[in-house]
Order: C-alpha cells, then sequence, then structure tokens
C-alpha cells in the first residue's frame, strides 16, 4: 500500500508538533540551514536537511509544471548553494530562499513526475537541531496530477493586512501602489552580482520618498523587504489598499542581443511583439516556479464584467503610459528605441486600477547596469516618473466626467 497517505497525516502532526521545538529555542534565532542533498534513490529522489533547530513545515506537489514544494518557518539559508544542493538528474531547477516575512520555501521543478512517498521530520531532544527527509517515488503523470495540489488555502501568501495603507485623509491624494518585481525566493535578473530583485526594491523606496515629498500622494509597496510576492497577491493588494494606480518595476536582462533604456508595458491579451510576449512569459513562468500555480478561472459572468471595466480602464493604463514615458525621457534623456509596448503580464490584470510596468532598463547592458546602481540617475528617474504621474493625474481629472458611468 501506498505510504502517501499516511504521509498526509504525519504531515499535520509535524507542522503542529514541531511548532513547540521553534518555541522553545526562539532565543537561538532563525533556524539556520546546515547542509542538504538531493540524490537520486532507487527510481525516484531523495531530499535531506540538515537544520540548527526544529521548525514548522510543510510539504505538497504541483503540476504544470511539476515541482515539489517546501514551506519553513523561518530558515535562514546563508551559505545554501542551491546547484551545490541538487545532486539529483531527477530536479530540472531547485531554489531556496524567503517566501514572506517569517516564512522560507524551497521549491524543486521536477525532471519527471514524482510523488510523495515518505517525509518526516526528527528532532534531537539533546540540542533541538533537527533532519529533514523527504522520499519522491516514480510515477505516471496521471496519478501525479491526482496527488499534486496546493494547501487548502491557496491565498496563504498574501501579504498580512497591516501592509493596509492608511485611510484617504479627504484631500483627494493619489494612492500608489510601487510593486518592486521578484524578491526572496525569486531574485529575478541578475548580472555581475547584482539582482533586480534588490535594485528595485532600493528603487521602490527611493520613488515612495520623492512621491510623499511631492504631496498629494500615498504610497503603498507591494514589499518593503527581500521577500517572495506572488504575482496574484500583489494585484490582490492593490485592491486592498483601494489602490489609484499600479506601478510594477522591473529591470530585465537579455540572453542574446543588445537592449538599452526604460520601456513601459500596458496589457493586451496579444504582446505586441516577440522580445514582449517572452519576457511576460518567462515572468509568469518564474512565479510558477516559485510554487504558486495563477491558473483561477473566472466564470462566463465575471469574465463579461471584466471586461467591461476594461473597456475604461485600458485608455487609463495608456495614457499612464503615455504620460510616464514623457516624464521619464524628459528626465534621463534616452529611453528604448520602443519604449511603448503591450503584453499579456499577470501582474497588470487588475481591471479597475490604472496599471503599466516599468522596464527601468536591462541588467544585461553595461551602460544599464551602471545606470541602475547610480543614486543620481535613480533620482533622476524617480522625478521622471513623478512627473509624468502628475501630468496623468491632471487629464485623468479633466477626462472623468466623459468615462462610463
Amino acid at each position: 500500500m501506498s505510504r502517501i497517505r499516511t504521509v498526509g497525516a504525519a504531515l499535520l502532526a509535524l507542522w503542529i508538533g514541531t511548532g513547540a521545538v521553534a518555541q522553545e529555542a526562539a532565543g537561538s534565532g532563525l533556524a539556520r540551514f546546515e547542509e542538504g542533498r538531493f540524490v537520486d534513490r532507487g527510481g525516484g529522489a531523495e531530499l535531506s536537511l540538515s537544520l540548527s533547530q526544529g521548525v514548522p513545515w510543510r510539504v505538497f506537489t504541483l503540476t504544470d509544471p511539476n515541482r515539489l514544494v517546501v514551506d519553513f518557518r523561518e530558515v535562514d539559508w546563508q551559505g545554501a548553494d542551491a546547484e551545490e544542493i541538487d545532486r539529483s538528474e531527477a530536479v530540472a531547477d531547485m531554489r531556496v530562499g524567503a517566501f514572506r516575512p517569517g516564512w522560507s520555501r524551497l521549491v524543486a521543478a521536477l525532471a519527471k513526475p514524482l510523488a510523495l512517498d515518505e517525509a518526516e521530520l526528527r528532532v534531537d531532544p539533546q540540542d533541538g537541531s533537527a533532519a529533514l527527509r523527504i522520499a519522491l517515488a516514480p510515477v505516471n503523470q496521471a496519478a501525479f496530477d491526482a496527488s499534486a495540489g496546493a494547501p487548502r488555502d491557496p491565498r496563504w501568501d498574501l501579504p498580512a493586512a497591516t501592509a493596509r495603507a492608511p485611510e484617504p485623509s479627504g484631500d483627494g491624494a493619489i494612492r500608489v501602489m510601487i510593486d518592486p518585481g521578484h524578491g526572496g525566493i525569486d531574485p529575478g535578473a541578475e548580472a555581475g552580482g547584482i539582482n533586480e530583485a534588490d535594485l528595485m526594491l532600493t528603487f521602490a523606496r527611493e520613488l515612495r520618498d520623492v512621491l510623499l515629498r511631492a504631496g498629494g500622494y500615498e504610497v503603498v509597496l507591494s514589499r518593503d523587504a527581500d521577500v517572495f510576492v506572488s504575482l496574484e497577491a500583489r494585484v490582490a493588494l492593490a485592491h486592498e489598499t483601494d489602490a489609484d494606480v499600479f506601478l510594477s518595476l522591473h529591470a530585465d536582462a537579455l540572453d542574446e542581443g543588445i537592449a538599452r533604456g526604460a520601456a513601459i508595458y500596458t496589457l493586451a491579451d496579444e504582446a505586441s511583439d516577440a522580445a514582449s510576449a517572452a519576457l511576460a512569459e518567462r515572468h509568469d513562468r518564474d512565479d510558477l516556479l516559485a510554487g504558486l500555480d495563477l491558473s483561477g478561472t473566472d466564470d462566463r459572468v465575471a469574465g463579461v464584467l471584466l471586461s467591461l471595466a476594461r473597456l475604461d480602464n485600458n485608455p487609463r493604463s495608456a495614457a499612464l503610459a503615455d504620460n510616464l514615458l514623457g516624464g521619464i525621457r524628459n528626465a534621463v534623456g534616452r529611453v528604448h528605441k520602443r519604449p511603448r509596448r503591450q503584453a499579456g503580464f499577470s501582474v497588470l490584470k487588475a481591471a479597475d486600477i490604472p496599471s503599466v510596468l516599468i522596464e527601468l532598463g536591462f541588467l544585461s547592458t553595461e551602460a544599464d547596469l551602471d545606470n541602475l546602481q547610480d543614486p543620481i540617475w535613480r533620482a533622476g528617474m524617480a522625478a521622471g516618473i513623478r512627473d509624468g504621474l502628475n501630468a496623468w493625474a491632471l487629464e485623468d481629472a479633466a477626462l472623468s466626467r466623459l468615462r462610463r458611468q
């Protein structure tokens, strides 16, 4: 008889039972990663991790692409090298890192369908150290699909309600959601030891300060730390905080060719070019590899209502992009040779919030990489975005009486 059912019951006990151990060891700080291996074993694979102390944890599998997800409360991954840990031919890619405040995640993209066979975390009663072992057994794709599934609460990763911005003061302030792309387990593009997630968080904080100093703006960040926030959660948070504008910040890298300068994307079913389509697909796939599914479907009525909402919202997003581009061009001069683009980014799919994705530059281009690390250049870029927002707000207010009621 398969042990998968037994594992499911054991996981619940471990999820609750290790909490006492973690609390007793709280004085020692976070659980620390000490060593780990992911190896092939008997046609399947086996993951073993050594931690400095026991922590609550859970494990599950997801499909499309097939992957193993292990969550922890919370692990310091310093010194962990995913490529060094992964010695298994059955694992195509592996990531570890922060997932949300207080939580860490390990995700392994599987090269073939492997279902959970055994899972246990043993805590040493003497020193509190812990050893995690997860065994995966080969199955066909149908069996993998049948046993896979996210936790019962698929929105457990949403930012806490404390992230909500203060209520509007009544002076007509515009609430801007600034969304620094990537974070935590998903560093985004990387070049020369610099990653997109860190650069975008730095710029997001600087842009927030510029807008607050300008007056007339309230600002919320989708993340204000190096943590992972899913694409779905970013859009949900924009709604929860009643954002008037959504600005997603990115700095991509190209494997081939050279691209330079800022570009601004708005949502479209059909991408404006092949590069834009590939970029949107890559960003969405990063979210899947971080362990989340974005495949929620709307019923027909909801779909019609969303389409109607976008009839009004899409022109506002396009006007926002045009004004932002004008402000950026005036502030920093050079922009991308084709700076206005469209693609099906999931993060832009709020039907009632004007939303754009700002590609600040390309880490694969030395000049852009230098600019993104230059605080003076970033200050100019932030001022350009501020000026573009100011211009859009005036135009949008003037056109508000003409909109569909």
